[in-house]
C-alpha cells in the first residue's frame, strides 16, 4: 500500500493520541462520518433517550418526541436499526404490533448521550451567560 492511501475507501484512519479531525471531517465516504451524522442527529438522540431500558411502539414514540413526523420517526428508526442500535420485534397480530429497543450497542451510545447531556446541564448557565455578552457586544455583526 501506498503511504498516505488507506485499507478501505470508508476508512479514515484512527482517532488515537494523535487524532486529526480533518482525517475524517473533509472526507464525505468516511464512515466515521457518516455515523456521526446519523446518531448526532436531534431525532436519532430522541429515540435513543426514550428507549433507554425500555421497549416502546411506534405510535408511543412519536406521541413523545414533539414535531417528529411519521415519515421522519420511521426513517430514524430504520437507520438506528441499520446501524445495529435498535432491535425491531413484530409480533404476529391484528393490527400489527411493533415494538423498539436499543441493542447493547444502542445502549452503549446512551451512556455517552447522558454524559453530554450532564455536561449541558452542569454548563447551561455558563453558556447562557457567554452568549448574553457575545450578543451585547456587537460579535454577532461577522
Amino acid at each position: 500500500m501506498e503511504d498516505g492511501t488507506l485499507p478501505t475507501p470508508g476508512d479514515c484512519g484512527d482517532t488515537g493520541a494523535d487524532y486529526d479531525v480533518f482525517q475524517w471531517d473533509s472526507r464525505e465516504d468516511c464512515e466515521v462520518r457518516q455515523i456521526l451524522d446519523r446518531i448526532a442527529d436531534k431525532w436519532s438522540l430522541l429515540v435513543i433517550a426514550l428507549l433507554d431500558n425500555k421497549k416502546m411502539r411506534f405510535t408511543e414514540l412519536k406521541r413523545e418526541i414533539d414535531g417528529i413526523s411519521q415519515r421522519m420517526l420511521a426513517r430514524t428508526l430504520r437507520h438506528l436499526e441499520r446501524d445495529g442500535l435498535v432491535n425491531r420485534t413484530v409480533f404476529p397480530v391484528v393490527p400489527p404490533r411493533v415494538d423498539y429497543e436499543l441493542t447493547p450497542l444502542g445502549e452503549s451510545l446512551h451512556e455517552t448521550i447522558k454524559a453530554l447531556v450532564t455536561w449541558t446541564e452542569a454548563h447551561q448557565q455558563e453558556i447562557a451567560k457567554a452568549r448574553e455578552r457575545y450578543d451585547l457586544s456587537g460579535s454577532s455583526q461577522g
